[in-house]
């Protein structure tokens, strides 16, 4: 079949082509995988990690394929580290366009009526207070360069409770909330931001700690019957940080085969 006079092919268009990106957590898993793909579709990079030879590996992979990367070592819940990122954003490639506030951790499993108490603040410190010091000095940066758009890495647990987790749970929900009032506040100011909510997804965070009967037990919570990939996460994300969801914020995506239409 003709292609229609006019028509431009969109499949190896860049959907970030000259943007500056921010992507936290990216030493493995779902930062990584969204790294990688920011990257390929012609994002400038900045990676954060606690973890040096995750970053550093991160970054290599994409100088390896061509891409445009610089790995930051940073603490998400240290809102002075937060600063520092987006400095050396803005210092290196100019600006700040688009931020994926990934970095999180699974905690203590325990009941909350004997909750660890220092359990509870590093769950909160990281996965909560951390997106809230990413967006605080992300958003300032993005206005300066005419708009941007900020994803947020939640959960399905952000929507639903589950036994033994109650410091995730709180500290996704909150995110979502976070989400929702910061895109509100900045919607007539050209920044978008959105959440995302994977299901159980195959990344170290698993891997680490569970057995194979485990992971398959999980995996038989989702009615698609297996677990999520880095990858299909990070094309979620992809769309929303690209133009293509110019109308879209304030919205929460899962991305979790099918696990809350139970």
């Amino acid at each position: 079949m003709a292609v229609p006079k006019g028509w431009v092919s969109t499949w190896k268009m860049k959907l970030l082509d000259k943007k500056v990106a921010i992507v936290t957590g990216g030493g493995s898993g779902i930062g990584r995988a969204v790294a990688l793909l920011y990257a390929q579709h012609g994002a400038s990079v900045v990676v954060t990690d606690l973890d040096e030879a995750g970053g550093n590996a991160t970054v290599a992979d994409i100088h390896t394929a061509g891409g445009v990367a610089v790995f930051v070592h940073a603490d998400s819940s240290k809102p002075e580290d937060g600063l520092k990122v987006v400095d050396i954003a803005t210092a290196t490639y100019g600006g700040l366009h688009i931020a994926v506030n990934n970095a999180g951790i699974g905690g203590p499993i325990a009941p909350t009526g004997s909750y660890p108490i220092d359990g509870w603040q590093k769950v909160i410190d990281i996965n909560l207070n951390g997106v809230f010091y990413g967006m605080r000095y992300q958003i300032p940066a993005m206005l300066a360069c005419g708009g941007g758009s900020i994803v947020n890495m939640a959960s399905i647990l952000g929507k639903v409770g589950t036994r033994f987790s109650p410091a995730y749970v709180a500290a996704k929900h909150g995110v979502i909330g976070l989400t929702e009032t910061a895109a509100l506040e900045y919607a007539d100011k050209n920044v978008r931001i959105n959440a995302v909510g994977p299901g159980y997804i195959l990344t170290p965070l698993l891997t680490k700690s569970l057995d194979e009967g485990m992971l398959k037990s999980i995996a038989g919570l989702h009615p698609m019957n297996r677990l999520g990939t880095p990858e299909e996460v990070s094309e979620l994300c992809l769309w929303l940080n690209s133009d293509k969801a110019s109308f879209v914020t304030g919205s929460y995506y899962n991305v979790d085969g099918g696990y809350l239409a139970q």
